[in-house]
């Protein structure tokens, strides 16, 4: 374990002098775009990073992580950052180029700067940083750059924990939490709600049955919901919304014989799959004869070619305050920032659903950049960020081997 204040501040100004090859890898990691399932190029290119680093080992799994190792010790840890971004949407409602990287204000610019390519970048040069000092102690240090987690949430992790990387005992994501220690989150399910009708002449409606007439019924039901859903006073409250509705008729002289809608429902502790379903089947208008819910598959191909699938249930999770993980981030915000970090949560959700929310490994976040910067056409990251995140993670090992000794 590190033994005092000299080498803190030697790891403090190693982390600055590592400040120009850091910016250059992330705005490296931002010119390569990289939508879920085409990451190909930003793989490529950390793993090249990190063997330069000198990992001691550095290999792409079978999804298409990228998976650094540092040291063979006892107590063996797992940094998570996704590599994947969401579209740039309009072109014309940013005022940079979204692919350039460019460096200004104090902060680096473009799609995936806040999430979640700064974090991959401060936790790959965090490697580096561990190989310049010699910080290797009794801990195995994997480093991932996990691929479509915009897409489903959970789901290159779920790969990896049970393919990749042999029994992680804890877990760090890189997600942006504005510096802050996140100890977790709501879950969240994405679920399809069929109504079945009769068509017939849209001249004399009476003769069918219209299956959009059904369904707005169920829908006002369902945004009325929202009242009765459960509060936590950590995580917040659960909440449902519609986000997409579409219908199909012969033409728009036709009364529609299918409707559906689209539902996302975020889940506060205590909410499970099983209930949010069985409230929607209790609504007043949910008809079982005319009416079915699914919670929506998620199929796709990976960068390498394997064929993934999962149902889009993320559960919730949380990990306590009191938890060796949550002091271990705790102690190295207090040793990067000079005071202890504020303990939160995310309002959105990460791969922490299968870390924590499937397999219980406990896990937290620490992260550069803000979530309000996230999937905007203002995503940024402050330079002084990744500064800090550097150093966070080159000495966080030490943290949580000195709360373990306790």
């Amino acid at each position: 374990v590190l033994a005092g204040a000299r080498e803190i501040a030697e790891a403090k100004k190693q982390a600055a002098r590592l400040e120009k090859k850091t910016v250059k890898f992330l705005r490296d990691l931002i010119r390569l775009p990289s939508p879920s399932t085409k990451e190909a190029r930003v793989v490529k290119h950390i793993k090249k990073e990190m063997e330069a680093a000198g990992y001691d080992e550095v290999f792409v799994d079978k999804v298409g992580n990228v998976i650094g190792r540092i040291g063979s010790g006892r107590v063996r840890i797992l940094y998570d950052s996704h590599l994947d971004t969401v579209d740039v949407g309009t072109r014309e409602a940013w005022t940079f180029d979204p692919f350039v990287g460019k460096v200004e204000e104090g902060a680096v610019w473009g799609r995936g700067a806040s999430d979640n390519k700064a974090g991959m970048a401060c936790m790959v040069m965090a490697g580096r940083l561990i190989k310049q000092m010699l910080l290797e102690r009794d801990f195995t240090l994997y480093v991932m750059g996990s691929v479509q987690e915009e897409d489903c949430d959970g789901l290159a992790m779920e790969h990896a924990l049970e393919q990749s990387i042999p029994h992680p005992e804890y877990v760090v994501l890189g997600e942006c939490t504005n510096l802050a220690v996140y100890r977790g989150h709501r879950g969240r399910m994405e679920i399809r709600v069929f109504s079945r009708g009769v068509s017939c002449h849209a001249s004399a409606p009476e003769r069918g049955d219209n299956a959009v007439t059904r369904m707005a019924r169920l829908v006002k039901e369902i945004d009325e919901l929202n009242a009765r859903l459960k509060n936590d006073p950590f995580l917040g409250k659960g909440t449902v919304a519609v986000t997409q509705i579409g219908c199909r008729s012969g033409s728009f002289n036709t009364v529609p014989d299918e409707c559906s809608v689209i539902l996302d429902r975020r889940l506060t502790a205590g909410e499970t799959r099983e209930s949010a379903l069985a409230e929607l089947r209790a609504l007043p208008s949910f008809d079982p004869q005319k009416m079915a819910i699914e919670v929506l598959p998620y199929r796709a191909v990976s960068h390498t070619g394997l064929a993934v699938e999962q149902e889009k249930y993320f559960p919730t999770w949380t990990v306590p305050e009191t938890s060796p993980l949550v002091q271990a981030g705790k102690q190295a915000g207090l040793w990067t920032l000079g005071q202890e970090p504020l303990v939160d949560k995310w309002t959105f959700s990460t791969n922490g659903v299968s870390s924590m929310g499937r397999h219980n490994i406990p896990t937290i976040g620490f992260g550069p950049s803000e979530e309000r910067f996230a999937h905007s056409v203002q995503d940024q990251v402050s330079l002084e960020h990744l500064r800090h995140c550097v150093m966070f993670y080159a000495l966080f090992p030490h943290a949580l081997l000195s709360c373990l000794e306790k």
